[in-house]
């Protein structure tokens, strides 16, 4: 006998489906494109998603700390530290002083690791271009806008507090 499970009557009442719900599909679609890319970058560079990142913030930006690399990218401090501990035994980085701040270092790309963002960048931007192949220019800019703007929204919900539940 085989026992089937019905759907329950909380998902209804509360009007909530997983593939319409916004954040889940934003996660689903930004796990589907960075599994794509990872594969390259770990099949190709032996480079995880948090190592790429950090060196391309770093190509764009120059040498930074810790603390600021954790703001400009999002990724929280242990994920920074480990892919930057990745990337130090490789040599793609150095660190030095802060000059301000003697508790602090500096994080920068070697020469060899700006020879290897020069390699990859390429393959990056060809894979946007394909996962954005089907899209008009304005609809890819249009895209942009609205990422920014719930990006920009979820920081103000952090910063204020999620909305809470009031009773009736």
């Amino acid at each position: 006998m085989t026992v089937q499970s019905q759907p329950t009557d909380t998902a209804a009442a509360t009007g909530l489906k997983l593939d319409a719900y916004l954040p889940y599909r934003l996660s689903v679609a930004s796990n589907a494109v960075s599994g794509l890319i990872a594969r390259a970058y770990e099949d190709r560079f032996a480079l995880t998603i948090p190592q790429w990142r950090l060196i391309c913030v770093l190509a764009e930006d120059g040498g930074l700390t810790q603390g600021a690399i954790v703001a400009r990218t999002g990724m929280d401090k242990v994920t920074v530290s480990r892919a930057a501990q990745g990337l130090f035994k490789r040599r793609l980085l150095e660190r030095s002083d802060h000059h301000a701040d003697g508790r602090s270092h500096v994080v920068a790309l070697t020469l060899e690791g700006t020879r290897l963002h020069a390699e990859i960048a390429p393959l990056a931007l060809a894979y946007e271009a394909a996962l954005i192949s089907g899209l008009a220019p304005d609809e890819v800019l249009l895209l942009k806008r609205l990422l920014n703007r719930l990006q920009s929204a979820a920081n103000a919900l952090a910063g204020d507090g999620a909305p809470t539940h009031r009773s009736r």
